[in-house]
């Protein structure tokens, strides 16, 4: 089923994490008396990527209810997160790693596992999802890889352990993960057998929740070859199972460039409106298929309204009263959007002046107020209204002027 045990001793600066507390306290904890807890997961991989440590997870043979002893022994709180399937979240010094014990997956219906504990490293790394996952790292520094984990990273293949269509049905979330994690860490074509067998499996993504879908797809639009991701995602007919539109990938793949020609950070919600949004109607579509907040709706929306408008051929006036309406975030999502729809040069002077609008010029305040209209004799109700907004239309139209008789003149027409 895998390739033969593999280990590899890391430098002292690699892992000198280790040795830090509040980590080390935990591990020491744990440690000794026949048990054995090591680093796993994501932790691992990203050591050996060079990448940053977000999270540090351990698995340990210590069944958790001795776990769950000794950590509290150590004066250590414990939250049993997960217990029923081995996991806990020791917090120490305010500090949460989760804990699970050496498992193997006995029953699975492709959305959840019936497990059992067991004190075998090599059999809990065979049930997880993709070799780069599956590694673990002991105390001493050493790491250990028991389905061919270290090559892989040498190569940035992202591979299933074993036969790839057992692993996706046991859990059809994986599915999604393959794509995500070829976005953060693959390079080249990804792993053929792996793809074939997401391709096979795309219409169990139907049995998932949205929720689960959603988290993976805002992981995988941020990840640095999301636009490659998405590609081989519409053509293996996934895409089409998750957004059910046809995606706008040369767009995807604009944005991510314009980003990192101008030092943005990826943004998922913007990368959504740039593969899937193209009129504010579609925002509905996907707060739906995706069950997003109503924050991340709200800014497809203001991204899906009329973003082919803002461009340098609309002119600085028509920019600015767009910023002033909008406010400077908003401006800064519709603007790049605009931007990664045209064929312009990343390098092009205009398309940098409008992007940098915010930057260059702050929106002023409406001057006027309701009582200046009253003092003149407009009386309270919907005509107050009406003359309030056709005077704020005449001042963005004069250039948003701050001088008493430019002002004076703007009310003196809305009365009119």
């Amino acid at each position: 089923m895998t390739s033969a045990p593999a280990q590899r001793k890391l430098a002292a600066d690699q892992v000198a994490f280790l040795k830090v507390q509040p980590l080390a306290d935990v591990l020491a904890a744990l440690n000794g008396a026949g048990e054995e807890t090591r680093v796993v997961g994501g932790a691992v991989r990203n050591l050996l990527f060079g990448l940053p440590l977000h999270e540090v997870d351990l698995a340990t043979t210590a069944e958790p209810k001795k776990a769950i002893e000794r950590v509290t022994a150590a004066g250590m709180k414990v939250v049993p997160t997960g217990i029923e399937h081995g996991t806990v979240t020791v917090v120490a010094d305010g500090r949460p790693f989760e804990v699970t014990t050496l498992r193997e997956d006995v029953e699975t219906d492709g959305r959840h596992a019936v497990v059992r504990f067991g004190r075998d490293w090599k059999q809990d790394a065979e049930r997880r999802d993709f070799t780069i996952n599956a590694m673990s790292l002991s105390s001493d520094g050493i790491v250990h890889d028991y389905c061919g984990g270290l090559s892989d990273v040498e190569k940035k293949r992202v591979r299933f352990i074993g036969d790839a269509d057992q692993r996706i049905a046991e859990d059809y979330l994986r599915v999604l993960r393959f794509f995500r994690f070829f976005a953060a860490y693959g390079e080249g074509e990804p792993d053929r057998e792996g793809y074939l067998a997401c391709a096979r499996a795309r219409d169990k993504l139907d049995q998932l929740s949205r929720e689960r879908i959603r988290a993976e797809i805002m992981k995988l639009l941020v990840a640095k070859r999301a636009p490659e991701a998405m590609i081989a995602m519409a053509d293996t007919g996934i895409y089409d199972h998750v957004f059910a539109n046809a995606p706008e990938l040369p767009a995807l793949a604009r944005l991510a460039l314009i980003e990192r020609s101008n030092e943005i950070v990826p943004d998922a919600v913007r990368r959504l409106a740039a593969v899937a949004v193209r009129l504010d109607e579609d925002a509905a579509h996907l707060r739906e298929r995706l069950r997003l907040s109503n924050d991340e709706y709200k800014r497809l929306v203001s991204m899906g309204d009329r973003w082919w408008q803002l461009t340098p051929a609309s002119g600085e006036a028509y920019a600015k009263e767009t910023l002033y309406r909008i406010g400077a975030d908003e401006y800064s999502d519709r603007a790049l959007i605009s931007f990664a729809h045209s064929d312009a040069s990343l390098a092009d002077e205009k398309w940098g002046a409008l992007l940098s609008l915010p930057q260059s010029w702050t929106a002023p305040r409406f001057p006027l107020s309701a009582e200046d209209f009253i003092k003149r004799g407009v009386e309270k109700g919907p005509k107050l209204g009406k003359t309030l907004a056709a005077a704020e239309t005449a001042w963005i139209a004069a250039n948003f002027p701050e001088d008493a008789a430019s002002l004076e003149k703007i009310v003196d027409a809305a009365i009119l």
